[in-house]
């Protein structure tokens, strides 16, 4: 029994959960995956019967298959394992007659017959006609086979069957669930940073994209789509779960013919005139012409204003986050849909500086500090959703337009948490790290061993600069307050406007209780 084409469709998308946030996604093998759900009703008649399910997704991971919705519940699964094709074709139609088309070399006319397919498909195709056996596609002549059936076993989508059982029979509405491979998505985000801002009150607006993959042969009409942000654990191997249907090719290989130093001879047929095959389409210069004058002489209709943007809204699955774009749309085979899921303007944040002073890395050259744009993800700054681990491209704004920053990535983050936007060297605060220590002998592991930074700050306004020590796991500091974070030591100074600032503290390994006493 064939089950009716999908009345209802849900797309929900998982990333590849082994992509780390800086890689882009893989457009020719993406390694994520899909949960599909398909509503379709099913006529089945008393006792048992198989349902046919055409048009499955071909990544579709067939043991996480679940039917829904019948009396009887499923009695086995099945998955088919070739699809239509040149080769399957022929090799289902061996030994039966297939009519050939080819072109009258006299005439230049496509004439027919009748012919016995005696070979398979896997190296070559050879019929047997009134005229005896000849390999198709190998007279240097337009050749075209046409079968009169197609043989049982083969489709042209890929099909998952179920056997099932009815007391009474009747028509029944069921959902298909399932896992398929070959899908991803990813975010893309837009930083555009205020013209005039200072680095205490910098203010910017941030739009971002949800691009989601469809490697897989088949389009979703009218879905609902989803995509769920956040790391599984995926322990089951779901490409190999997968073993997408066969479509085998038709392998054709000929004897050489003519000269091998020359070539075969091949008849122009351009000179017969254009034969019934001829899909040729010819617009003269003529009527370019005249349709380009109709075209002036319309009256220009102003444009419709664009629609307002589809917003993809979040929400909470569990530990994860789920955005569901509010509209159906089509996941097209073998293609990339992009939905905006945030727009935000006037965000507040700040212009950080950061950099490092560890006592393995001091160095008396003076180094960039690192810039980053701060923010915190809540509502009182302006933003307060999920972002998702994505690349953001930021610009910034001035008299003569957006100039492009830099591209940088974003790790997931959730609502509450401090924002950071690395955007490279700054060239106008520096940094000098050096450390007192003499490692030529090991005084340094047992007593405390003088450190400096010194801090210069080219800026017209004056800076705040955050400064990374070691680990307390390291090495123990004193003489400056401090506080952990990201597992360091580190402190913030304040550098006036073109201006410099000294700072001094010591540092040793940290000591066991009886070395301590």
């Amino acid at each position: 029994m064939e089950a009716s084409e999908p009345t209802d469709l849900a797309v929900t998308v998982y990333r590849d959960p082994n992509r780390q946030p800086w890689q882009e996604l893989n457009r020719f093998n993406p390694r994520g995956f899909a949960m599909i759900s398909e509503t379709r009703t099913v006529t089945l008649p008393p006792g048992e019967s198989t349902i046919r399910f055409d048009g499955v997704s071909e990544g579709m991971v067939a043991v996480s298959a679940i039917v829904t919705g019948l009396p009887g519940g499923t009695i086995e699964k099945n998955r088919n394992a070739e699809l239509l094709s040149p080769g399957a074709l022929v090799d289902g139609t061996l030994g039966n007659r297939v009519t050939i088309t080819r072109t009258n070399p006299a005439t230049g006319q496509p004439e027919s017959e009748d012919a016995i397919v005696r070979t398979r498909a896997d190296g070559g195709l050879v019929l047997q006609t009134e005229d005896g056996y000849e390999a198709v596609r190998c007279s240097g002549l337009p050749e075209r086979l046409t079968f009169d059936r197609v043989p049982g076993g083969l489709s042209a989508n890929p099909v998952f069957t179920i056997d099932t059982a009815s007391d009474t029979g009747g028509t029944y509405t069921v959902t298909l669930s399932y896992l398929s491979w070959g899908f991803d998505w990813q975010a893309n985000y837009v930083t555009s940073v205020h013209e005039g801002g200072d680095s205490d009150d910098l203010r910017f607006d941030m739009t971002s994209w949800l691009t989601i993959l469809n490697d897989n042969g088949q389009s979703f009409a009218n879905a609902e789509v989803m995509a769920v942000a956040g790391r599984l654990n995926v322990v089951s191997n779901f490409r190999q779960l997968a073993s997408p249907p066969r479509a085998e090719p038709l392998r054709l290989t000929c004897w050489p013919r003519g000269s091998t130093a020359t070539g075969s001879p091949v008849p122009d047929f351009n000179q017969y005139g254009e034969s019934e095959e001829s899909d040729a389409i010819v617009v003269t210069g003529s009527r370019i012409a005249r349709d380009a004058a109709m075209e002036m002489a319309a009256p220009i209709a102003p444009a419709p204003p664009p629609p307002p943007p589809v917003v993809a809204g979040e929400e909470n699955l569990g530990d994860l986050k789920l955005y569901r774009i509010p509209v159906r749309m089509d996941v097209n085979a073998q293609g990339l849909k992009q939905v905006m899921f945030l727009q935000e303007d006037n965000i507040e944040g700040e212009l950080a500086y950061e950099t490092q002073c560890f006592p393995w890395n001091a160095q008396p050259a003076p180094r960039p500090a690192s810039m980053l744009i701060e923010t915190v993800n809540d509502e009182d700054s302006g933003l307060g959703v999920a972002l998702p681990s994505g690349q953001v491209s930021v610009f910034e704004q001035s008299a003569l337009g957006e100039f492009w920053i830099r591209d940088v990535n974003l790790r997931d983050y959730a609502r509450g948490q401090d924002v950071e936007l690395p955007l490279g060297s700054s060239n106008q605060v520096f940094a000098t790290c050096t450390w007192g220590a003499d490692r030529s002998v090991n005084d340094w592991r047992t007593s405390w061993t003088a450190m400096q930074l010194e801090l210069t700050n080219a800026n017209a306004e004056p800076v705040m600069v955050r400064v990374q020590t070691s680990s307390p796991l390291q090495f123990e500091i004193r003489g400056v307050r401090s506080e952990i974070r990201d597992g360091l030591e580190t402190f913030e100074i304040r550098v006036p406007a073109n201006g410099r600032r000294v700072l001094e503290w010591e540092t040793r390994p940290p000591q066991a209780d009886d070395e301590k006493s």
